[in-house]
C-alpha cells in the first residue's frame, strides 16, 4: 500500500497531502498527552510544530515516525493509513537533537551505512554518500569522525543521512536545540534551502518562536496536548486567535479590555484608566464582554506632550539600549504598563525621552487584536 502511495505522481502527491492526522488521540495511561488533534501537512511542505515543554509536539512526530502507538485517530501518509506498519517499513526519516553519528565511522562511512542496511551495494552506497556529503558542502571532510567536526557540521551529516535514502517525509525534532545563536541562525537558512532543493516534505518540531517564524510554511501552535493555532507564520502571528498564541509567539501587551460598542467589524474597546481603543471584531464579541486587547511593541509609536490628539496619555518609565532597538516601558494614565520596541534610527530616543517625561502613546492602525478571555 506505502508503495503505492510513493508511486503517485507529483500532481496527486499534493491533492493528498503528505500527512492527514485525523482526531489523534495519545493517552499514557489516565494521561492524554494529544487531545484529538486533526491537521493535514501539504507535500513538499516546511511544517513546524511549535510549543512549549510537555505540549504533545514530540509525542506527535513520534507517532508519524511509528515509535509511538495512536491511541485513538487515524495518522495517514499520502493517503494511506500507517497506524499498523512497523517504522522501520515507513517512508520517513528522522534527524535527533543529538545528532546519533556512530563515533567510530568517517563521516562518509555514518551515511553508507543506512543506505547498505536497506540493501543497497556498497558501491552504490559509497557514491550517494558522496552525493548527499556534496549536497550539505562537506565533501571535504568524508573521511573524518564525528569528533573531528563542529556541531553545526555534525548536524548537516545527520541530515545528509537521513536525506539518503531520499524519504517521502523528514522528520526533524528539534535538531538546533544544541548548537548556539549564531550557528542556529546560520542552520536555518541552510535547514530550508535543503527542504527546497530536495523536495522533501519537512516535519520540524521546535519551541523556538523565531526558527519557527523564520523556515516555516505553516505552523501548527500547541499547547497542553491541543491544536490552538494553525496557519502560515504571517498569520499565527498578526492574527492570534486566542491569549496563549498572542503571547507565546513574539512579544505582546496583553491588556485587560471591555467591549463598549461592536460596529460592523470594527469593536471599540475600554482600557483600565479608560482608554478607548479600536480593534477588529471577533466572533462572540459584545458590548459589556471582558476580553484582552493584544498589541505588539514594534507596532506603537510615541510622541512627546500632554494633549491626546488621536494618542493615548501616558509617561515614560525607561528606555534600555538594544542596539538596533530601543525598547521602552510607559505608563498608561491611570493604567497599566506598555512596552514599545522603536528602531534606533540615531535620534537619541534615550536623550529625548526621559524617565518621568509626558508622552503619547500611538497603536499603529491595524495593530491591535481583540481575544476573547
Amino acid at each position: 500500500m506505502i508503495g503505492q502511495a510513493t508511486a503517485r505522481t507529483r500532481d496527486d502527491a499534493a491533492e493528498l497531502g503528505a500527512v492527514h492526522a485525523r482526531d489523534v488521540v495519545k493517552r499514557y495511561g489516565n494521561f492524554t498527552a494529544l487531545q484529538k488533534i486533526s491537521l493535514t501537512i501539504r507535500h513538499n511542505e516546511f511544517f513546524t510544530l511549535l510549543g512549549p515543554s510537555g505540549c504533545g509536539k514530540t509525542t506527535l512526530l513520534r507517532m508519524i515516525a511509528g515509535f509511538e502507538s495512536v491511541t485513538e485517530g487515524e495518522i495517514l501518509l499520502y493517503g494511506e493509513e500507517i497506524k499498523s506498519l512497523p517504522a522501520h517499513k515507513r517512508p520517513v526519516n528522522t534527524v535527533f537533537q543529538n545528532y546519533a553519528l556512530f563515533p567510530h565511522m568517517t563521516i562518509l562511512q555514518n551515511i553508507m551505512f543506512g543506505l547498505e542496511m536497506r540493501g543497497m551495494s556498497k558501491s552504490a552506497a559509497r557514491t550517494k554518500a558522496g552525493e548527499m556529503l556534496e549536497l550539505v558542502h562537506l565533501s571535504q571532510f568524508a573521511v573524518r569522525k564525528p569528533s573531528q567536526l563542529s556541531g553545526g557540521q555534525q548536524q548537516r551529516v545527520a541530515l545528509a543521512r537521513a536525506l539518503a535514502p531520499e524519504p517521502k517525509v523528514l522528520l526533524l525534532d528539534e535538531p538546533l536545540s544544541a548548537l548556539d545563536l549564531k550557528l542556529r541562525q546560520a542552520m536555518r537558512a541552510e535547514l530550508k534551502d535543503l527542504q527546497q532543493q530536495t523536495g522533501v516534505t519537512f516535519i520540524f518540531v521546535t519551541h523556538d518562536q523565531d526558527e519557527a517564524l523564520t523556515m516555516s510554511d505553516r505552523i501548527a501552535v500547541m499547547s497542553a496536548g491541543e491544536l490552538q493555532q494553525l496557519g502560515t507564520p504571517r498569520e499565527i502571528y498578526e492574527q492570534p486567535l486566542n491569549r496563549f498564541v498572542a503571547d507565546f509567539i513574539g512579544e505582546t501587551n496583553l491588556l485587560a479590555a471591555t467591549v463598549e460598542e461592536v460596529n460592523g467589524k470594527t469593536a471599540r474597546c475600554r482600557l483600565e484608566g479608560g482608554h478607548m481603543v479600536d480593534c477588529p471584531a471577533i466572533k462572540g464579541a459584545a458590548k459589556g464582554a471582558k476580553a484582552h486587547v493584544s498589541v505588539r511593541p514594534e507596532r506603537i509609536s510615541l510622541t512627546s506632550g500632554t494633549s491626546s490628539g488621536g494618542g493615548l496619555k501616558a509617561t515614560m518609565r525607561d528606555t534600555v539600549y538594544s542596539g538596533s532597538n530601543f525598547e521602552c516601558s510607559v505608563q498608561l494614565e491611570n493604567g497599566p504598563i506598555i512596552r514599545v520596541m522603536t528602531p534606533n534610527s540615531g535620534l537619541g530616543l534615550k536623550s529625548v525621552f526621559q524617565p518621568g517625561t509626558p508622552v503619547l502613546v500611538h497603536l499603529e492602525a491595524g495593530g491591535t487584536r481583540l481575544l476573547a478571555d
